[in-house]
């Protein structure tokens, strides 16, 4: 089924999930997917075509109810896997990344930093992540059984450092360097350009208060 889902549909699904939670904290039972829609400036259309990918998870005459499809989400976005996760570089980026509470609570378990900086090896973050030399990144990854991978290191090494993940055996990689990062067509690769997404806002806010048009 993965292979039929495209990647813009899970990015939604875990939009609805974001959604289903903060029904769930207000008490409320049940949603319909215009309601869902109506409340959270979505598409009715599209969140049913997107959930009727994964079977029939709403009942007709109630729609669906919301702790059941907060479970059935969590399942098909695998985060009911406690997926242990490496952050590649120790920097402030890296540090403040491996602190975040959000990731633990959307079961994701932040296990390890790596860096080859030796004032920083054999430290903690503030949270307790042990940081460790890079060279031992194969033997770490094996031991804590880490799935992901997160470059927080700048784009001169990025790509050694990705080349040294592949080599340790993680299949996914979630890439915060602006460098154009290469790896295998087996390694699921995602990209997360702050500089992008910065200059977009730049690109609104200059239109918006009286910057030159195009």
């Amino acid at each position: 089924m993965s292979t039929q889902i495209s990647e813009a549909t899970t990015n939604r699904l875990s939009v609805y999930l974001r959604c289903l939670n903060k029904l769930d904290a207000e008490g409320i039972r049940t949603v319909s997917s215009k309601v869902l829609a109506d409340r959270f400036d979505l598409n009715a259309p599209q969140i049913r075509k997107d959930l009727a990918h994964f079977g029939e998870l709403g009942v007709r005459g109630v729609g669906y109810y919301v702790k059941d499809l907060k479970r059935q989400l969590r399942q098909i976005l695998g985060l009911d896997l406690h997926l242990k996760v490496a952050i590649m570089g120790a920097g402030n980026l890296g540090l403040a990344l491996a602190d975040y509470s959000g990731f633990r609570l959307e079961g994701f378990k932040i296990v390890a930093l790596f860096d080859n900086l030796n004032e920083k090896i054999g430290q903690q973050s503030r949270a307790g992540v042990p940081i460790y030399d890079i060279k031992d990144l194969r033997r770490i990854a094996m031991r804590e059984q880490i799935v992901i991978a997160v470059i927080a290191v700048p784009f001169s090494s990025a790509q050694e450092v990705v080349d040294k993940v592949v080599a340790a055996g993680i299949k996914a990689i979630l890439n915060f360097s602006p460098e154009a990062l290469r790896a295998p067509d087996k390694v699921k690769l995602k990209n997360v350009d702050l500089t992008v997404s910065l200059e977009s806002l730049s690109f609104y806010l200059a239109r918006g208060m009286g910057g030159n048009s195009v």
